[in-house]
C-alpha cells in the first residue's frame, strides 16, 4: 500500500512540474514600450489662412495645421510606426471607431490612424455644404458631397497615407493613415507618442510629419521602455 501511495505521489509531483513548464514556455517574450518625443529645429513662423467663403460659419481666418509646434518646439500629428512589425503582430478582434468631423470649417481631427481593411466615418457637423475629395496611389478615389447631418462610411483596403481635401473650402485638408499593422502612433500636443507592448528586439522607426516628410531611426527594445528624441529640420 505504501509503495503505491509514494508512486502516485511521483506521478503527480511530475504532472505538476510537467505543467509548470508548459506554462513558463508559453510566456510571451519581453516586451515594453517605445516612448518618444517629435521636435523640430530651427524656426517656425505660425501661419493665418485667410477665409474667404461662408464668413458666417467659417470665421474670417483660420490657424495653419499643416505643422502645430508648442513652445517648446514640439511637434504635433506627426505619426510614427515600426518600419517592420514584430512576428505575429495583429489588430485587436474589435475594431476601433475611427471618426473624422468637419466643423467649425476644418477637419477633426486633423490626422486619423485607421487599420488596412478598416472604415473611417466622416461626419459634418457644420451648418453649410462640404464635400470629400481623396488623393491616393493605392485606394480608390471618391469625391462626395457631404451636407450637414450625412455621416459617409468610407472603408479603405491598402496601406498608405491618404490625404483629404474639401475643394468648397480650399484651406481645408486631412489625413488618413492606413496602417498595415498596429504599431502606429500619433504625436500629441507636448509632441509625444507611445508604441505600447513591443517585444524586445532591435526595429526601425519610421516618422512622417505632412510638412517635414520623413525620417527614421534606429531603436532598441529590453526589459525597460526605450526612450527616443526625434528631430526634424524646419523648412527653409
Amino acid at each position: 500500500m505504501y509503495s503505491h501511495r509514494m508512486s502516485a505521489l511521483r506521478l503527480c509531483v511530475l504532472v505538476v512540474c510537467v505543467v509548470l513548464a508548459c506554462l513558463v514556455g508559453a510566456r510571451p517574450a519581453t516586451a515594453a514600450s517605445i516612448r518618444g518625443i517629435v521636435t523640430v529645429t530651427g524656426a517656425v513662423t505660425p501661419k493665418k489662412l485667410p477665409v474667404t467663403i461662408d464668413q458666417y460659419v467659417c470665421g474670417t481666418e483660420k490657424p495653419g495645421e499643416d505643422l502645430v509646434v508648442s513652445g517648446q518646439g514640439r511637434v504635433k500629428n506627426a505619426v510614427v510606426w515600426l518600419q517592420t512589425p514584430p512576428p505575429g503582430a495583429a489588430w485587436p478582434s474589435e475594431p476601433t471607431k475611427v471618426e473624422m468631423d468637419q466643423k467649425g470649417c476644418v477637419f477633426v481631427p486633423r490626422v486619423v490612424i485607421v487599420p488596412a481593411g478598416g472604415t473611417v466615418e466622416f461626419l459634418n457637423s457644420d451648418r453649410l455644404l462640404h464635400n470629400l475629395h481623396s488623393a491616393s496611389n493605392e485606394n480608390a478615389t471618391f469625391n462626395r458631397t457631404q451636407p450637414r447631418g450625412r455621416v459617409i462610411p468610407v472603408t479603405f483596403s491598402k496601406p498608405e497615407i491618404v490625404q483629404m481635401n474639401c475643394d468648397l473650402h480650399s484651406w481645408m485638408r486631412a489625413w488618413v493613415v492606413v496602417a498595415d499593422h498596429p504599431f502606429y502612433a500619433l504625436s500629441n500636443d507636448a509632441g509625444e507618442f507611445v508604441l505600447p507592448n513591443v517585444p524586445s528586439g532591435k526595429y526601425v522607426l519610421q516618422i512622417w510629419q505632412e510638412t517635414l516628410g520623413t525620417t527614421s531611426r534606429e531603436v532598441t527594445v529590453g526589459a525597460d521602455d526605450a526612450r527616443v528624441t526625434v528631430e526634424l529640420k524646419a523648412p527653409r
